[in-house]
């Protein structure tokens, strides 16, 4: 008779507790900071072009002078969440970045996807990466990310830079690179490298 009384209160606990298991429900309300926020744009704006100028030189309220291009941003959409903590702006159909130097020699740089960080002015370029000089000089990566500040651009992504001047061609892995394609630091490099030998005279 114990036996029968231990058996059916085994059999009570083993359903009540897969009663208990099957009725459980996630019925609590999410409220305050634990919500969910819905992150919306504060603008948007399609077939944008942003043109940045400068003045040369310091001038009062009585002088006339003329401002210098600095830089032309286009693309077909621009999102704009410059209200938040964090700010930043998604170039998600991509983006043209035309830099102008004191020479006015432009340097182009061109990608499918990119995200500017106001806070920091570091852009996160990313797909079908291009940059090309003004004297022909071209970098190709999947991702990279430009330095506003210090005029730098770096990956750690493969890359191909193309330098027609002087006929060389190379593949590598990570670099970094002034914006002008003037100077550069390659981390790994790879591949078939063309150089051009100079002659003794």
């Amino acid at each position: 008779m114990i036996t029968n009384n231990l058996d059916i209160f085994k059999s009570i606990a083993v359903v009540v507790t897969m009663a208990m298991l099957f009725s459980c429900q996630d019925g609590y309300k999410r409220v305050g900071d634990e919500a969910i926020k819905r992150i919306v744009p504060q603008n948007i704006a399609k077939d944008f072009v942003l043109t940045y100028t400068e003045i040369p030189k310091k001038i009062t309220s009585e002088d006339t002078g003329s401002t210098r291009v600095m830089a032309v941003l286009s693309g077909p959409v621009r999102k704009d969440f410059e209200n938040l903590n964090f700010p930043y702006q998604t170039f998600p159909e991509g983006l043209l970045l035309e830099i102008f130097n004191e020479k006015d020699e432009r340097t182009t740089i061109e990608a499918d996807h990119g995200i500017l960080y106001s806070a920091t002015g570091v852009v996160n370029l990313r797909g079908n990466v291009i940059i090309k000089s003004d004297d022909g000089k071209k970098l190709e990566a999947p991702q990279l990310y430009y330095d506003r500040t210090n005029e730098w651009a770096f990956t750690q992504e493969k890359f191909k830079f193309t330098n027609p001047e002087d006929g060389t061609v190379m593949d590598g892995k990570g670099m970094d690179i002034k914006k002008d394609l003037s100077i550069m630091n390659a981390h790994k490099t790879f591949g078939l490298m063309l150089i051009k030998e100079e002659k003794d005279d």
